[in-house]
């Protein structure tokens, strides 16, 4: 059953989904009315699950399930991303590859996959200042915590400026 995002208790499980490109509003129309859809009835080993979803500055979908009164299976979570990539086939545009990086270049999000933002730290074009989107975020209290939009130094994406070691918060 759909809840709303803002609903979420800070220990719902959280999945962020990041556009290779800003969704038209059009796209994120049909993208959210089919996120919708699936999330009314999703379940795990038929107990339906509270979930809700959130779209973020036309390419990022966060989806979180409260997990206090059921959970969400390895089956389940391959349904939502079965769900997901149709919908990426449909639209042509990239929604399930977790691998490229996402960051702000002024006032605009650019994505480049991991060996290239490495390379563009090597040659010192991003800093360990630069603002990055850390999609690996796990629980809706990271998000609620200012985890997700943070320095490259203070997620995962510090290993580009420091050979393997990355900072935490």
């Amino acid at each position: 059953m759909r809840v709303p995002f803002t609903e979420m208790p800070p220990h719902a499980r959280l999945w962020i989904f990041a556009a290779e490109r800003p969704l038209s509003g059009a796209e994120q129309e049909a993208l959210l009315a089919v996120v919708d859809d699936f999330l009314q009835q999703w379940a795990a080993h038929g107990a339906p699950l509270a979930a809700a979803r959130d779209l973020r500055y036309e390419r990022f979908l966060f989806v979180a399930v409260d997990e206090s009164n059921a959970g969400a299976s390895g089956c389940s979570i391959d349904a939502m991303t079965r769900v997901l990539a149709a919908l990426e086939k449909q639209m042509g545009v990239e929604l399930v590859n977790h691998g490229p990086v996402l960051y702000r270049v002024g006032d605009q999000i650019a994505r480049l996959d991991r060996a290239a933002f490495a390379e563009r730290a090597r040659r010192g074009e991003v800093a360990p200042d630069t603002i990055v989107f850390n999609n690996t975020l796990s629980r809706v209290a990271d998000l609620e915590d200012g985890r997700w939009e943070v320095p490259a130094r203070d997620s995962w994406h510090a290993r580009a400026f420091f050979g393997g070691v990355s900072a935490t918060r």
